[in-house]
Order: C-alpha cells, then structure tokens, then sequence
C-alpha cells in the first residue's frame, strides 16, 4: 500500500509540536480516555496543545511541582490485563457468544472456527492503521463473524492526528461493526458503578467516532463496504436506532458501526466475564459536538514564542528533569488554560491549574453551575462586591476598603440581584441569632464561599 506524503503544512505543525515536546522526548499517545476528557472541556487550549503534541503530563506536573495523585495502580492494570487475556484467549469465539447473548435477533450461530481473527501487527502507528483498515475492509466483504483484536484507528483532533486502540470490535455478518470494551471492574448482581460504566461509554463513544471516519474512508476509496438493513437488531422497537442516513431500508457508511457498544466486565468476585450492550449515542452526540468547537493546535502553537517548549530536559539517567521550574512554569501559564473542578478527576495538569485559579479569584473553582449563574462576574472579589453593594477596586492588589460604591448598571443584571438578596437574607438570619456579619469572605478548599 503506497505511503501518502503529508502536505507541507502538516510537516509543519509536526516539526513545531516536536519542538515544543523537546528534541529527544517521543510523543505520548492520546488514548480515548483522555480524548473524552479532552472533550468535556474543549475551551482548555492548554490541554489541547499539550496532548496535541504528546507531552508528558504527569512528569510536566511533577516537575512544576503540582503531582497528580490519581491514576490505576499497577495491580488494578495487571488485573485488567489478565482479565482481558482471558476473554480474548479463543480467537474472540466467546465475545461473539456474549455478543450474541444481548441481540434481541443474533441470528444463526458461527459453525465451529466460524470466527475470523485477523492480524493486525505492522510497523509504528500509521502502518498498523493501515492494517486495520484492510482487514476491517476484508472482514466487512466475507460475510463472517470476525473479531480483530486491538485494531489502530485515527482521528483528527484540532487538526493533528490521534491514534486509538480499542480492546476489540466485533465484525457481523451483516458487515456491521461493533465496538468492544474490556473492563476489570466487576459487575454485582447485575450492577456496576455507574461512573465507570459512564466513562467507558464515553472512551467506546470516541472509538465509534473514529471508526465512522474511516468507514468512510474506505467507502471513498472504492472498498467493500456496502449499506446494512436501517432496522437492525440492536435498535429499539420502531426505532431506528439513531443510525446515520436515510431509513430507506439502508445507511451510509458510517452507519455501519453500532451505536451500542459491548462492555465486558468480570461477573461477581470471579473471574468470569459477562456483557452489555450499552447505547453511546448521546456520549456520541457531545463529543463529536465538543471536538468540533476545539481551536486548532496550530492556531495556540502560533501565539507562542518562536523558541517556547515543554522540554524538561532530563539528565542521564532520563528521569530527573534540569529545566529550571520558573522557566517551565512561565512556559506552561503562557498558554491559557480554563479550569473546572472536574479537572481535577481527569487532567494531570489540574492541581496547577486550580493554584493559578485561585490566585486569580477566578470563580470557575467554583464549578461550572455557579460560574454559570454569576454571568459576567468573572472573580470572587466581584461577587462579593456585587452581593455587598460596592464596585471592587480596579487593581486587585489594593485592599478591599479600597472598593467603590456600586455600579448602577449592576442594578439590572439578575445575578446581582440574587446575590443582593443573599447577603440580606444571610444578614437577616445573623441578626436573629444576635450575631454580627463580617464584611466579607473567601473561597474554601472545597470551593464554597465562606464569609468571615
């Protein structure tokens, strides 16, 4: 299969992203979970260039001297890997059993060795996604059950590529495509933790994403990739189960991957699996949504300086890093982040960017509800010159007696309005208890607003 050469603008941005990761640092993957993650908060430039260009966040964290401590532990990733050999063990003959187990109309089942498993080994990033979609096109074309384990699919992200791998996607006969995840937490009695399903449903969500592009893709080059039945198995009584395209018995491409994905979990305290089929449509619908709205990484790269970079430049023994933290640390502010206590569960940069945030008096430590409700208060000072009726002092480094009586335009804004009452109602119940208000107050560890 003949390479395609970049075009000179692509070159481009991949010498500046080098540049920026530092000569000698190779890139670090954007995987599904932190793509997702990179989704729910695609107003953070910071994060898009970081990720954009492969930078190592959590040694950048620890460098800037802000560690994140989350993260699996290396039991849990032994666990999972174990647990996922074993599904897997068989050619991917027992995820078709269990895939078969949750489809309203399975069909007839695979005879014996009636299930494909392609190779999919090849050379770096770009070669195995050149495998993948091959053996996707031959699997689609055979009319067989095929079960490709670890396939390598891309998708562009604020215009720079990203390379994905999920667990395993299921072929149908039909030529339909089905998205597999493999979990080691377990499902009790039926149940499991509804913030880990969540997020699997959100990394299965951008696997389908990416897979909808290249099914395209293959369609665009003539492959063999034909339109399947709109009323499909998976799909609700008289639904069409969100398939893209027309229901005029077929769907384009795209709709050739499912749009439920195959969550695969240990069963009980064993080792055992057992599956769902779990609807990602909307977990589709946002990120496809929030991916669109990121900036291009080459537009943030741009309003660096010429000379900025990420380089921790690590001594000999490749861990210790030699840059000097204040320089690091006015490369990393000079590209605008936008902070959310969600962050915090998501990004290793985040204990950094809360410091910076709460030097700021930004109120997006807050949360995104009340940074939502507070409008154009952008700090906490002005909130709490709103609520007391006064005009904070134009440069934040002078005292609070220095603010000015409020501003008459305030008047009319709601969130004003309702801080106003706040305080009165929170001054009225001081009274009645015989205590004396304080003038002012601040934000706690935990974000709220604890008045003196």
């Amino acid at each position: 299969m003949p390479t395609e050469t970049p075009p000179p603008q692509r070159t481009a941005l991949r010498q500046r992203l080098a540049e920026l990761r530092g000569p000698r640092v190779a890139p670090r993957p954007l995987d599904a979970r932190a793509l997702a993650a990179l989704a729910a908060n695609p107003g953070c430039r910071r994060r898009a260039l970081l990720d954009g260009a492969g930078v190592d966040k959590p040694a950048l964290a620890r460098a800037l001297g802000s560690p994140a401590p989350f993260g699996q532990s290396q039991f849990a990733h032994q666990r999972g890997h174990v647990f996922e050999a074993r599904v897997t063990a068989d050619g991917g003959e027992q995820l078709v059993a269990l895939l078969r187990e949750r489809l309203s109309d399975p069909g007839p089942p695979p005879p014996r060795d009636g299930v494909d498993a392609p190779e999919l080994v090849a050379d770096g990033p770009a070669g195995r996604t050149a495998r993948t979609r091959l053996a996707l096109a031959q699997a689609t074309a055979a009319g067989r059950w095929a079960v490709l384990r670890h396939p390598m699919v891309s998708v562009e992200v604020a215009g720079s590529p990203a390379y994905l791998e999920p667990d395993a996607l299921v072929v149908h006969p039909d030529g339909s495509w089905t998205v597999v995840e493999i979990k080691s937490f377990p499902v009790l009695d039926g149940s499991a933790d509804p913030t880990k399903v969540g997020a699997a449903a959100r990394q299965a969500a951008v696997y389908v994403l990416a897979l909808r592009e290249l099914a395209e893709a293959v369609a665009a080059e003539g492959g063999p990739v034909r339109g399947v039945p709109a009323a499909r198995d998976d799909a609700p009584a008289g639904a069409d189960a969100g398939l893209s395209g027309p229901v005029d018995g077929t769907v384009g491409a795209a709709g050739l991957v499912r749009q439920r994905a195959l969550l695969v979990c240990p069963k009980d305290f064993s080792n055992l699996p057992t599956a769902e089929l779990i609807d990602v449509r909307k977990q589709l619908s946002v990120t496809s949504r929030q991916l669109a709205r990121l900036t291009r990484i080459e537009e943030i790269a741009r309003e660096l300086p010429g000379d900025a970079t990420f380089d921790l430049r690590l001594a000999d023994d490749g861990k210790t890093p030699t840059r000097p933290v204040a320089e690091l640390t006015a490369t990393v502010d000079a590209v605008p982040a936008a902070y959310v206590p969600d962050c915090l569960a998501s990004c290793e940069l985040a204990f950094h960017c809360r410091q910076a945030a709460r030097a700021a008096g930004a109120v997006e430590v807050l949360g995104r509800g009340v940074r939502g409700e507070l409008g154009g208060l952008t700090t906490v000072e002005a909130v709490l010159g709103a609520a007391l009726g006064e005009r904070p002092a134009a440069d934040p480094a002078e005292p609070s007696s220095a603010a000015q009586p409020a501003d008459p335009d305030q008047e009319a804004d709601p969130a004003v309005r309702a801080l106003r009452r706040a305080a009165a109602l929170r001054a009225q119940a001081l009274a009645e208890a015989g205590m004396a208000p304080g003038p002012a107050g601040r934000a706690t560890e935990s974000g709220q607003v604890a008045w003196r």
